[in-house]
């Protein structure tokens, strides 16, 4: 049997839509590969954007900003000397991109003017943190991302 060039071409487009429908079904049905929402609620997320921006600026009109770092022991979030850190209320959400599962929340209890969020909670990559903070009835919102 001979093969001419119109048969082999629509052969190799066929072996190639194939290949690229087996990838297609592979990533869709396995869960190593899952593609969720990033957020969840993202509609009423975004609905209250405008009041974290008004969070943000007011983080940014601080004459001493909210520091972080990544230390030994984990990530160290140093509040300002000017304020009295009892009076500091709020949370710190971890937020993990490539794994929701990983994501997580602390609240801010204050001891002292640092907050250290501990190494052995985190797992290596990229992490988005929120600081979502209160103090003398001004809220406040910080945000960083780190490389673990």
């Amino acid at each position: 049997m001979k093969i001419n060039w119109g048969t082999a071409i629509v052969i190799a487009f066929a072996l190639f839509i194939s290949f690229i429908l087996f990838f297609v079904f592979k990533v869709q049905s396995d869960s190593k590969y899952d593609n969720e929402l990033v957020v969840e609620k993202y509609y009423q997320k975004e609905q209250i954007f405008e009041a974290e921006m008004q969070k943000e600026q007011n983080a940014h009109d601080l004459t001493q900003a909210v520091t972080f770092t990544v230390e030994e022991e984990g990530i160290v979030i140093q509040f300002p000397e000017e304020i009295d850190y009892t009076k500091v209320s709020g949370k710190v959400s971890l937020y993990r991109p490539s794994n929701k599962k990983l994501d997580f929340e602390t609240p801010v209890s204050l001891t002292g003017p640092r907050l250290l969020i501990p190494k052995n909670n985190l797992v290596g990559g990229r992490w988005d943190i929120a600081l979502d903070w209160s103090y003398d009835g001004i809220d406040y919102l910080n945000k960083e991302r780190f490389n673990l």
